[in-house]
């Protein structure tokens, strides 16, 4: 059939391009869910600081990319930070329009609104640490270091990580929407496919199951690994 052979690996076939495509879509997401990470470590600590100033600079980051659309937040990655770019280059003698690699934008926009989701999920599962757990550690003489790594980050790592799991999802499906930016990832490569074969119905297709099989391995991970740090925290738990 036709379509068995448009989306084969032979040479009229586009397997292949799509399969490093959802290659570029992962990458691109572990990008974006790393800068995220950090952004929203940082977002979270302000948010639970003691100092109102921090305090409402967290709010602010949170409410703004939450509530600006994701597609507008990567237009303005995209072109200011290439007109940033191309203005900073004009200073050290640089002429013409310097552009940004779209995976860095990419990475970088997608992360950063992945960041105000991540910071509310570290901030929600800071709360739910026991505090009599870390009183009783005081207690006991433990340095704050010693707090931090032995009880703080294992426990908030227990209860974050489904929050990590569903920001991961979202963090796929945004990952679409770098397209507009000329990136080879899977949305383009299913466009650029289906113009140039004129199967439209195919190629959306074909890409929306490389979508689902991606969303169906990344469940089973983050719930192997939430299986995992369930069964070390309830042994830790046991021994002490």
């Amino acid at each position: 059939m036709e379509w068995i052979e448009m989306l084969g690996f032979g040479p009229q076939g586009w397997g292949g391009v799509l399969l490093l495509a959802a290659l570029m879509t992962v990458a691109l997401t572990l990008a974006a869910l790393a800068v995220g990470a950090v952004t929203g470590a940082v977002i979270a600590a302000a948010k639970l600081s003691r100092f109102r100033v921090a305090r409402v600079l967290g709010d602010v980051y949170t409410t703004v990319f939450r509530g600006v659309p994701e597609l507008l937040v990567i237009y303005l990655f995209y072109f200011g930070g290439s007109t940033l770019v191309t203005t900073v280059g004009q200073w050290f003698g640089a002429e013409g329009f310097i552009g940004v690699p779209p995976f860095v934008i990419g990475a970088l926009a997608v992360g950063m609104i992945s960041g105000a989701y991540q910071a509310e999920v570290y901030r929600a599962a800071v709360l739910a640490v026991s505090r009599g757990e870390l009183e009783a550690a005081r207690a006991m003489g433990m340095a704050p270091l010693v707090v931090f790594r032995r009880i703080l980050i294992p426990q908030v790592l227990r209860f974050a990580l489904p929050g990590i799991g569903n920001v991961w999802q979202l963090s796929l499906k945004d990952s679409a929407l770098i397209s507009v930016t000329g990136l080879a990832e899977l949305l383009r490569t299913s466009q650029v496919a289906a113009g140039s074969t004129h199967q439209y119905f195919t190629f959306f297709v074909a890409g929306g199951a490389l979508y689902l099989v991606m969303t169906g391995i990344s469940n089973r991970i983050f719930n192997k690994a939430e299986a995992q740090v369930g069964k070390s925290f309830r042994r830790n738990f046991a021994r002490n």
